[in-house]
């Protein structure tokens, strides 16, 4: 009789090989129609810029930047799909609003930006179920 691991049976393991994936996404050509689109004179009023319309600079591929960060507008649902993109993603598993206000600010700038993230965070029913302060005990302590 031998012990468990000398009968465990033999199989062979299966070999993967990883290949380059390139990602392509429309989003830079989004923002850069929905960067136009705002800066209409009927549009400008509901960026809430306030001036700071002078201190969009154009790179070369015409999209306008905020500090080196890219100016994302309110048209055309932009700012929501980058922040389901930052929070409802494979790879960010619903991070909460400080760490999504921290990957977010690298790369894009809007007014009231860290607001908005909290305001997004405080809406999304899986992190209000996570938090501590809403769990119940499951008995009698």
């Amino acid at each position: 009789m031998g012990d468990a691991l000398s009968r465990k049976e033999r199989v062979k393991t299966l070999r993967v090989h990883a290949s380059g994936m390139t990602i392509h996404t429309s989003l830079a050509t989004q923002i850069l129609n929905g960067q136009q689109e705002a800066l209409k004179a009927e549009n400008i009023k509901n960026e809430n810029l306030r001036g700071m319309v002078k201190q969009l600079e154009a790179k070369s591929d015409e999209t306008l930047y905020f500090m080196d960060r890219i100016w994302v507008p309110h048209t055309g649902g932009l700012r929501e799909l980058v922040l389901n993109e930052a929070h409802r993603s494979k790879y960010s598993i619903h991070p909460g609003s400080d760490k999504m206000y921290k990957n977010l600010k690298e790369f894009n700038w809007w007014p009231k930006m860290k607001g908005d993230i909290a305001i997004y965070v405080g809406k999304c029913l899986t992190c209000s179920k996570v938090k501590a302060k809403y769990q119940k005990p499951s008995g009698l302590l």
